[in-house]
Parts: C-alpha cells; sequence; structure tokens
C-alpha cells in the first residue's frame, strides 16, 4: 500500500465525516422544530386534529376542531362517519311564587336557620 492511497483515503473519511457533520448542524438550525415555528407565524388555522386512535388496521377515528367546535370522524373501510356534539339543552327554571322567589319543595321545618 502506497502512502499516497493512505493519505487519500484518511481525507476522503475526513471530508465524509465533515459533510456528515454539516448535515447534523443543518438539521439541527433547519430542521422539523423550524418548520413547525414557521408554521406558527402564519395565521391561526381553523381546523386543527386534536386527536386520533386507530380502532385496528382499516379504521380510524380522528377528533377536530373546526372553527372552534369540536367534531368526529371515522375513516376507512370506505365509509364515513360525521359526529357533532349536540349543543346543552337549557334547564327550565324552577318554578316561582306570587312573591317572585323561587318555590322550595322543603318545608319551614327542614330549613336550618
Amino acid at each position: 500500500m502506497d502512502i499516497f492511497e493512505l493519505i487519500r483515503a484518511v481525507a476522503a473519511l475526513a471530508i465524509t465525516l465533515g459533510l456528515v457533520g454539516l448535515a447534523g448542524v443543518a438539521l439541527r438550525k433547519w430542521g422539523p422544530d423550524a418548520l413547525s415555528r414557521m408554521t406558527a407565524l402564519r395565521k391561526d388555522r381553523r381546523m386543527q386534529v386534536v386527536e386520533t386512535l386507530v380502532l385496528d388496521p382499516t379504521r380510524r377515528l380522528v377528533l377536530f376542531t373546526l372553527d372552534g367546535e369540536e367534531r368526529l370522524l371515522m375513516l376507512g373501510e370506505g365509509q364515513l362517519l360525521d359526529w357533532v356534539p349536540k349543543k346543552p339543552r337549557k334547564v327550565p327554571a324552577p318554578p316561582r311564587t306570587a312573591s317572585g322567589k323561587p318555590a322550595s319543595n322543603k318545608s319551614s321545618a327542614e330549613t336550618v336557620v
């Protein structure tokens, strides 16, 4: 083995390791975190995925918000299940007496003073 071949092999190894090191530094600076920072700088998105749940190899549940409203979507098997939560019902106010105070079912003996 000639000395020039050895020097050439060591130089090639040094260049290769240097390029790998530069790629690592570039990924730290401009990698996936940088992409997420760039998307955060853009305007707020209307739709965001909150959570996903894999039911089996062919079906998946996706919970997402759209304009501040949560929705559940089932993907797979060529079918689509779209679920919207029901609006909470208003509970009717308790009946009032003639004086305008709420009526009470307790007798005066049950009332603790």
